[in-house]
């Protein structure tokens, strides 16, 4: 089933301090108030709604159909109306205001109803409002100003004049556009540049937003507490909108922050600061160290989570709305993000965001970006090396696991390779006495004051201060916490190779798993050696694995058997006939850099183990592998000889392939895969008179030592220099990588300059001679006439 868990943002992976806290306490009481401020908003339009509905008149103005009636009404209203020049200026104010409020019109005037309709039940106030019709907001807003009503014999009829109110806003809106449509007819056009005078006014930008960002980054560095302030407006770069020189100014300020933040980090990690440390007064000098490391961690966050952000959008080729990098530049963008999210994963391993810097470098490790991928990888490999306590190594090394079962191990073989290079080389695999037995503790005062006298205590007292203030000074880590971060990340690694050896036999990642395994085995416990020899039996035995997973096969279970595995009853034979069969398949072409794997077999086969091994065996192996030194480049036949000089020495009666006249039983059958059944006594190690005139210096001085019977000292001795270094080594040391020759080849020197001469160069003086004649005689020049040779031709 595939999984669907996304990585972890920076945001979601902060530790919640108690700022943060604070923040979203305010932010939900902001909400909180936010919300019932607008309910109440709400909730006042509504009423306002509502009485609006119960004032305005829902239906249009209605025409009175009996004009005769009507005109009777108004004789008789102007009879009693009251002029308004008769009424007091009081009055007349209050008549006005009325007629704009409109307050004794509340109820529904159009619709010729007797006032006592009151009375009656009458509908609900919000469905009369939904009978209302709904005004267009393209309406222009009309100001209603109530009149004097009319009454006839149907009832009371409503006068009110409609006045539009003017749309200022849109009058401004359309005398700016005039206004600016008048300047720009009135600006002239700006003026085409030609494709140089643009790259000149790129680079004068460039060169601006350069100096810009070396004032900023210089000013930070020469006084971090009063400048850190800049590290914001230098963070702000990072979005540069000027399409010209938004890539490369962007790409300058991720390098830059980073230089930055590597150089003014301190040596430790910054924790937020407490509620009670907060109120307490401090010093000037710590308040300004408080702020900055503030002000440090919080620009360190943000410059992360835009480095995060850049890689994202480059993934998910999301381009932002103001469009002002291309989908192509993003890549460009996203790889110089890595290169900072690793120098920062290499260099600032104990600071702040560590975790979240290892969250998103690990899977980059899987990307299908070569680029990307190897820098991730070497970034990894870099952190584990240095890495000597293990807290970074461990983190990385979950987050590692977790990334393999997560793709359902479908990774990388480089993502598990980087384990080869963790600093592991002792685990907490059994306690031994001296652990189990107590640890010494100081004596109480009681049983001071019990066994021994006042001079006596006061000596014990200034001793146990001494030790004391030993134990707090001591900067290192203890040992035992070493210990126990290894031990802990060992289990995560064999946990990972575990599962990968039982539900992935068949996944590109078994190599990788198969080196692991040789590399660590001799960690691992001694409960996992039975069944894990027998997986690794199967596999060789299966068929389906190359020469170079075979081998790893083999080393994997020696180094469990050579180290507590001592104790167990197993016969390794099986893998003494594997590797005797694949002898013959290394050669001088692609094959040669494994030798260095058999070399490391042969060491844990038989050095390590030479009571074990019977006569047999070993000259069963001896003869192949000379026979196999005349096969390989140089390095590895000087590797294979100075393994057969072991054999020579460790073994007894190894000198019998030197003697061509001793015969035993049987003859020698080279093609038997049995190296116990092979008769390898009743050959000779004939390969080494032929290697005695091998074109390798080195190569030579072996063959010729061996010949002599492995000597240690006399003159048929090795020079110190050969005989003190291991196959391993020698192999490494001549190594044709470089394409160079070790040792190096002497150059022969003339005694003088190569020069032509002409009279050396001809030694016949016959010759000479003609060549003088020729030499003075003038040449003429004389027409070519090829019609006469044709001629002559066809005559003859």
């Amino acid at each position: 089933r595939k999984n669907t868990k996304r990585v972890p943002s920076f945001r979601k992976l902060l530790r919640t301090s108690q700022i943060k806290l604070d923040n979203k306490l305010k932010n939900k009481q902001y909400k909180q108030k936010s919300a019932a401020k607008k309910y109440r908003k709400e909730q006042k339009k509504l009423r306002e709604a509502v009485r609006d509905a119960i004032s305005r008149k829902p239906f249009p103005l209605e025409e009175c159909k009996k004009k005769q009636v009507a005109g009777k009404w108004e004789e008789k209203e102007e009879e009693d109306a009251l002029p308004l020049d008769m009424m007091d200026e009081d009055d007349l104010k209050l008549m006005e205001d009325l007629a704009q409020k409109a307050s004794f019109l509340t109820r529904d005037l159009s619709s010729n109803e007797p006032v006592h309709i009151k009375k009656r039940k009458r509908e609900s106030v919000i469905e009369k409002y939904e009978k209302v019709p709904r005004r267009l907001q393209t309406e222009p807003e009309k100001e209603v100003i109530h009149l004097l009503p009319i009454k006839d014999k149907t009832g009371i009829i409503p006068q009110s004049v409609e006045k539009p109110v003017l749309d200022v806003a849109h009058d401004e809106e359309e005398d700016t556009e005039d206004m600016e449509e008048a300047e720009d007819f009135n600006e002239e056009p700006l003026p085409i540049l030609t494709p140089e005078e643009m790259a000149a006014q790129r680079r004068q930008k460039l060169q601006e937003r350069k100096m810009h960002i070396a004032a900023l980054a210089s000013a930070i560095l020469s006084e971090p507490d009063s400048n850190i302030k800049k590290l914001k407006e230098l963070r702000a770069m990072l979005i540069e909108q000027d399409p010209n020189v938004a890539v490369i100014v962007r790409k300058l300020v991720m390098v830059s922050l980073m230089e930055i933040f590597k150089d003014i980090a301190p040596s430790y990690k910054i924790r937020p600061l407490t509620e009670a440390e907060k109120a307490t007064k401090v010093k000037k000098e710590t308040q300004k160290l408080r702020e900055f490391e503030e002000g440090l961690v919080s620009q360190y966050k943000f410059y992360l989570e835009n480095l995060e952000q850049t890689i994202k959008d480059w993934k998910q080729r999301k381009l932002k709305k103001s469009n002002v990098i291309s989908l192509k530049a993003y890549k460009g963008l996203a790889e110089v993000a890595v290169k900072c999210l690793c120098e920062l994963l290499v260099a600032l391993p104990h600071f702040n965001f560590h975790n979240n810097i290892i969250v998103l470098i690990v899977p980059l490790m899987n990307d299908p970006s070569k680029m990307i991928s190897e820098l991730c990888v070497e970034a990894v490999k870099k952190l584990f090396k240095q890495d000597k306590l293990g807290y970074a190594s461990l983190g990385v090394v979950k987050v590692i696991s977790g990334l393999v079962r997560g793709r359902n191990y479908d990774v990388r073989p480089e993502v598990l390779k980087v384990f080869l290079h963790l600093r592991i080389k002792e685990v907490e695999l059994q306690k031994d006495s001296e652990d189990i037995a107590p640890k010494k503790k100081f004596m109480t005062y009681k049983e001071k004051r019990k066994n021994l006298s006042r001079m006596q205590r006061k000596w014990k007292k200034a001793e146990e201060k001494l030790e004391r203030e030993l134990l707090e000074a001591e900067a290192s880590e203890s040992k035992e916490k070493k210990l126990k971060l290894h031990t802990e990340t060992l289990n995560i690694v064999f946990v990972t190779y575990f599962r990968i050896l039982k539900k992935a036999q068949k996944s590109p990642l078994l190599p990788a798993v198969l080196e692991g395994l040789a590399k660590f085995a001799h960690l691992i416990n001694v409960e996992f050696f039975d069944d894990l020899l027998i997986v690794l039996h199967s596999l060789i035995a299966s068929g389906d694995l190359s020469y170079r997973e075979s081998l790893h096969c083999i080393l994997s279970a020696f180094h469990i058997l050579s180290g507590q595995g001592d104790v167990l009853n197993i016969d390794p034979m099986k893998f003494y006939t594997h590797l005797y069969k694949t002898l013959f398949s290394l050669h001088a072409g692609g094959t040669n850099e494994d030798i260095g794997i058999v070399l490391q077999c042969l060491d844990v086969m038989f050095a390590k183990r030479r009571k074990q091994v019977s006569q047999q065996r070993a000259l069963a192996f001896l003869k192949r592998l000379s026979i196999l030194a005349l096969h390989v480049l140089p390095n590895s036949s000087v590797g294979i000889l100075a393994t057969n000089r072991v054999f020579m020495q460790t073994f007894p009666r190894m000198d019998l392939l030197l003697d061509n006249e001793s015969q035993g039983s049987g003859v020698y059958l080279p093609e038997l895969q049995e190296p116990e059944h092979c008769n390898a006594q009743n050959t000779a190690l004939w390969e080494l008179h032929l290697l005695q005139r091998h074109y390798h210096p080195t190569v030579q001085k072996f063959a010729s030592h061996l010949i002599a019977g492995a000597p240690t000292e006399g003159s048929g001795a090795l020079p110190l220099d050969l005989s003190q270094r291991s196959a391993t080594e020698l192999f490494e040391t001549y190594c044709m990588k470089g394409m160079t020759f070790n040792p190096p080849v002497a150059s022969v020197t003339p005694r003088r300059k190569d020069t032509f001469s002409q009279m050396d160069s001809f030694v016949d003086e016959e010759l000479n001679k003609q060549l003088q004649q020729h030499i003075s005689k003038t040449v003429a020049h004389k027409p070519l006439d090829f019609a006469k040779h044709l001629k002559e031709s066809s005559l003859a």
